[in-house]
């Protein structure tokens, strides 16, 4: 198959002429990153969040994603992508510190204290309704952030919000709104790359499908290692496909049939803005039928509409903006414009400490740019389809040999695209190392190119190799055996009083100030409601 006009490498080069190295040294990252708590055994931690930890409303680093007992670990925004591993690993540290109960490095206490989760598919889950959701306190919009978990839970059930992940925040100075936009549907189209390439979930446990119609087939291997800890009993089998890469972001992942009605354009911040908000505001049947709130007068959900509030919207992309106190994510966009970018599809790697390395933070600012860079024509309802389709096959069947993905009505070749792209990439990982100084992003450009040669070297390909040879074809087995490892390893790291002590005070001026937030509310939850979700407060003017 020819290269499409809109592709070719002389459009690249010439894009590429306009971003000047001062630009390209003004890259901006940052990492939110999710992880459950779990028991030494590998069942879920049903413990509340450690009070040791902060307020999960108010710490700027260490909060929570859906479930009380899933950590969400936020990095600050960071120039250089080591210093951005640095201050996630440093937050890694305190938290280990926390959940073993020791201040100093001694590895050999807390032998049945929780650990921290280093897959995206989940531990072993007890009933699904059983699962703790998020607490964040009286105030109004803590009360706020836990009926919204509970709404998630009524609408897509709790086990699916315990999938984890990372999120890779990125920016670029001096990008336009239509150049965001021109990004995010290229990122679309090419997304099946980082699939292939950083998917690492192609098995999960089987208490996570319980009920469900998955497709899935049982991992055969050999017998579990002699030794250790049992595994827990709703873990009674583990279930993947051979050549799935990434579980989490095909069907069994972040999917919705209510959500599948959404036609979200991405031609513009005003098309986007538009599908939104009619999204926010349109009554969906279902959920008008479950009500705000049950007959005891307790809230099942924040409204009745089809997105409760903009961040259920699934994707692996979301153009975002940093919002002030009380405003709504959607107007801050209509408002200020796209700030950056949100990553969204990029699992935690189990053979990584803290889940993402270097080399593949550097491809991702690399793919970005290729993103930019080129030519973006407009999106269409049957492309939106077939990206998804796209998405679908390369999550389930990524590594199959002779996939074929569909493209400009046709059909190519998973490898061909994906080689074509990485060629494509050279000229800028170039110009990286030239702002840079060094050669970290063609040695991140390379390392994706040998894959092409190796799939077996994929995190994906390698999990589920031992998952079957040294853990008897368990899920849980393996990620508790990288957890722990994983537990070890970060202990194990300098730590010094001085980091310790400035954790312990950022935790204890988070507590600290959800109590303002408390004592400072006037209204009743039920007003606070309905003023915070009012259609106005989307709009602009």
């Amino acid at each position: 198959m020819s290269t499409p006009p809109a592709h070719r490498p002389s459009s690249l080069a010439h894009s590429l002429r306009r971003l000047t190295p001062e630009r390209l040294r003004g890259m901006r990252r940052g990492i939110e990153k999710e992880s459950l708590r779990a028991l030494p055994n590998g069942e879920l931690a049903m413990t509340p969040h450690p009070a040791t930890l902060g307020s999960p409303l108010t710490h700027a680093h260490i909060t929570t994603d859906y479930s009380e007992s899933q950590l969400e670990l936020i990095t600050g925004v960071h120039g250089d992508v080591q210093r951005c591993l640095d201050e996630l690993t440093g937050i890694h540290q305190f938290v280990y510190r926390c959940l073993d109960g020791t201040v100093n490095v001694n590895v050999n206490t807390g032998a049945a204290a929780e650990r921290l989760w280093v897959g995206s598919m989940p531990c072993g889950l007890p009933t699904d309704e059983t699962i703790p959701l998020g607490r964040y306190g009286s105030s109004n919009i803590g009360r706020a952030k836990s009926v919204y978990r509970m709404g998630l839970g009524h609408r897509y059930g709790r086990r699916m919000q315990t999938i984890s992940g990372i999120h890779y925040n990125w920016s670029l100075p001096g990008l336009s709104n239509d150049e965001h936009f021109a990004l995010i549907r290229n990122f679309r189209r090419h997304s099946f790359a980082l699939l292939w390439l950083f998917g690492a979930s192609p098995a999960v446990c089987s208490s996570f499908v319980e009920g469900r119609d998955h497709g899935l087939q049982p991992l055969s291997g050999g017998t579990l290692p002699e030794g250790g800890i049992s595994l827990p009993k709703v873990c009674s089998a583990s279930l993947g496909l051979p050549h799935a890469t990434s579980l989490r972001m095909g069907r069994l992942g972040y999917q919705s049939e209510a959500q599948a009605q959404l036609a979200v354009s991405y031609n513009s911040l005003e098309s986007y803005a538009a599908s939104l908000h009619e999204a926010l505001t349109r009554p969906y049947p279902p959920y008008e039928t479950l009500g705000v709130r049950n007959l005891g007068g307790e809230y099942n959900q924040l409204a009745t509409t089809l997105l409760q509030i903009e961040n259920e919207f699934y994707g692996t992309i979301r153009p975002k903006r940093v919002i002030q106190s009380g405003e709504r994510p959607l107007h801050a966009l209509r408002q200020r414009g796209v700030e950056y970018i949100e990553v969204r599809c990029m699992d935690l790697d189990p053979f990584v400490p803290v889940g993402i390395q270097a080399a593949t933070m550097r491809f991702i600012d690399i793919f970005l740019l290729h993103c930019l860079l080129h030519d973006s024509p407009p999106d269409t309802p049957e492309e939106i389809a077939a990206l998804g389709r796209n998405q679908h096959r390369t999550a389930a069947f990524g590594r199959q040999p002779g996939l074929k993905l569909e493209r400009d009505g046709g059909e190519v070749l998973l490898t061909d695209w994906l080689a074509e792209l990485l060629q494509q990439c050279g000229s800028i990982a170039d110009a990286l190392d030239a702002a840079h100084g060094g050669s970290d992003y063609a040695a991140a450009l390379q390392a994706a190119q040998a894959s092409l040669a190796a799939p077996h070297t994929l995190p994906s390909a390698r999990a589920l190799a031992m998952m079957q040879a040294d853990f008897g074809g368990s899920h849980i087995a393996f990620i508790r055996a990288q957890s722990e490892q994983t537990r070890n390893h970060i202990l194990q790291l300098p730590w010094t009083p001085e980091q310790q002590a400035a954790q312990e005070v950022a935790a204890q001026q988070s507590i600290a100030q959800q109590h303002q937030i408390e004592a400072a509310d006037t209204a009743d939850f039920e007003t606070f409601r309905q003023a915070y979700l009012a259609p106005e407060t989307l709009l602009v003017g």
